[in-house]
Order: C-alpha cells, then sequence, then structure tokens
C-alpha cells in the first residue's frame, strides 16, 4: 500500500504539468482578454493605451514563455498576481478557502446523514411506499437544475416565509453561531441534493447486492438479531464501493459550488471563479481552476487507498 501511494504520487507531477499546460491554452485561447474590462467601461481607450496595458501584463509575448514564466513562480508558491485587484492570488485564495470549505463540508455530512440511512432502509424494504418514494426523490434530484432548486428555496423560506436569509454568509453586525448556520441551511442542502440521490441509489443497490450472500444467511443462522445481521455484518461490506464513490465526489463538491456559491452570494471560490472569469483574470483564473485538478487528483488516490483498506481482497502490487 505504501509503495502504490509512494508510486500515485510521482505519477502526479507530470500528470499535474500536462493539466497546466491544457489550461493555460483553454484560458488563452478564450476570446477578449484583460484589457476587454477596459473597453467595457464604455469610455474610448487608444490602441496605444491597450497594447501598454497588455505589455505591462506580459500578454504580449508568445504562449510557451509566458507558461513557463507562469509555471517557474508556481514551483515556489507564487500564482502571480490578480489583474484587477493586485493582489498576489494564493493571498486572495486562502482567504476565500474557509467559507468554500464550511460549505462543502456541510453539504457533505448532510448529504452522507440523509442518503446512507435512506439507501439502507430501501433496501430492507424494498418494493415499499417509502422505497418508491425515496427512488422518485432520487431521480427527481438527479434530474432537477442545481439554479432552478436554489431560486425556489430563496423564494419560498427567505421572500415568502422570512425563515432563512438568501444570501450571504453572515449577518452584518451578527456573527454569532445561530445567524452562521441560517445563512448555511439553504446553499449546503442545494448543493447536497445531486449527492443525496446519488448517494442513496448507490447505497440501495450495494447493499441489496450483500443480503443475499452466503456470510449473512450464515450470520442469520447463528441466531444473530436482523438488526445486528443487516448492520453490522451486511452494511460494513455493502459500503465498501459507496464509500469509494464519496470519495471521489469530494472534488465533484468543488465545481459544485461555484452554481450555489453564485446563486447565494457565498463569499467562497465559487463565487470568486466566477467574478475572475468575467474579468478575465488569467492569473486568479489559472490558480483556482489549478486547485480544483488538485483536488480531484489527490481524492482519486484517496479513493483508491481507502478501497484497498476497506476491502483487504484488493491488492495494489
Amino acid at each position: 500500500m505504501g509503495r502504490y501511494a509512494i508510486r500515485r504520487t510521482v505519477q502526479m507531477i507530470p500528470l499535474f504539468i500536462g493539466i497546466s499546460i491544457i489550461i493555460f491554452l483553454i484560458i488563452q485561447a478564450a476570446p477578449g482578454g484583460p484589457e476587454t474590462t477596459l473597453l467595457a467601461t464604455g469610455r474610448f481607450v487608444s490602441p496605444e493605451i491597450l497594447a501598454a496595458y497588455r505589455t505591462r501584463l506580459g500578454l504580449d509575448q508568445p504562449i510557451f514563455v509566458q507558461y513557463f514564466r507562469w509555471l517557474g513562480a508556481a514551483l515556489t508558491g507564487d500564482l502571480g498576481y490578480s489583474y484587477t485587484s493586485a493582489q498576489p492570488v494564493l493571498t486572495m485564495i486562502l482567504e476565500r478557502l474557509p467559507a468554500t470549505i464550511q460549505l462543502m463540508l456541510s453539504a457533505y455530512l448532510l448529504a452522507a446523514v440523509i442518503a446512507l440511512p435512506l439507501g439502507v432502509y430501501s433496501a430492507i424494504h424494498k418494493y415499499s411506499v417509502l422505497d418508491y418514494l425515496g427512488a422518485g426523490l432520487s431521480f427527481l434530484g438527479i434530474a432537477m437544475p442545481v439554479f432552478w432548486f436554489g431560486l425556489i428555496l430563496q423564494l419560498v423560506f427567505a421572500v415568502q416565509l422570512g425563515w432563512l436569509p438568501s444570501s450571504g454568509r453572515e449577518t452584518v453586525g451578527d456573527t454569532g453561531l445561530v445567524d452562521q448556520i441560517k445563512h448555511l441551511i439553504l446553499p449546503a442542502t442545494v448543493l447536497s441534493l445531486l449527492y443525496i440521490a446519488g448517494w442513496s441509489r448507490y447505497m440501495r443497490t450495494s447493499f441489496l447486492g450483500v443480503i443475499n450472500t452466503d456470510y449473512v444467511r450464515t450470520a442469520r443462522s447463528k441466531g444473530l438479531r436482523e438488526r445486528r445481521v443487516m448492520l453490522v455484518h451486511a452494511l460494513k461490506n455493502a459500503a465498501i464501493p459507496v464509500v469509494s464513490i464519496m470519495a471521489l465526489d469530494v472534488a465533484g463538491l468543488f465545481s459544485g459550488a461555484v452554481i450555489t456559491e453564485t446563486i447565494f452570494a457565498w463569499p467562497g471560490i465559487g463565487r470568486l471563479f466566477i467574478q475572475s472569469m468575467y474579468a478575465r483574470d488569467y492569473p486568479l483564473l489559472m490558480g483556482i481552476i489549478m486547485m480544483g485538478s488538485i483536488l480531484v487528483v489527490v481524492f482519486n488516490l484517496l479513493a483508491d487507498i481507502m478501497y484497498g483498506w476497506l476491502d483487504p481482497r484488493i491488492s495494489f502490487d
């Protein structure tokens, strides 16, 4: 296991370099550029000023020169400076990171607490009314657009009922825990919806495949209580593939937070990404996308390691 983890870690180095090249080329190939923010003001900007602006940012250099300059700085931990705010990109990301982690962790725990028991219950009571209801809600959750669901929750619980705030992370002048939880409920619910729908179906299918195996029948024949057979013997093995999927989906939460944070004006990295995209802020875009890419690769590795740890039959040698 240790050698496998080391080998995969070493393989990440050329992978990250390849990812950075692709991302850099895509960003550079996008229409427009940072100078479009000057033109968007509606005032006349001479071609000389635009050329001087691009020269100051180094955008007049060949693409391969710009990339290697960015890569050399990134290897030292310097992701450059934002074109719009002139702040270090790494500082801006770290400032927004706690809010995104808070949202992702809340959505992840909410999805796990609801989806796993729902999947187990649906498998034990298959073809019951609640099983069909859970299946219908799961399909609805998978098919429902996230932005539409977020707007509906805002309209119902924030505008009409007034129970919860519609946006932001906290109320101005109120930094208490209760106020933060109220602001967190709606975005965490929206972000967790897709994972509740998917994980509950995965759990149901995996549990159904386990409860009819020989070792479960043997446990019943020993006179063990049905509750112990289901929750101890069957659940442990049924959870193996589901836990691996849950580990892979951690990186997906980051991309899902982009839409959720935008809808609820949550001051995290997802909202910062949208703002940097509209402003054509190349260094900030590179920093955020590379961080998301690192999350995907790292959690893929953790999922593989976790799968081998949960199932000793898996060999990585």
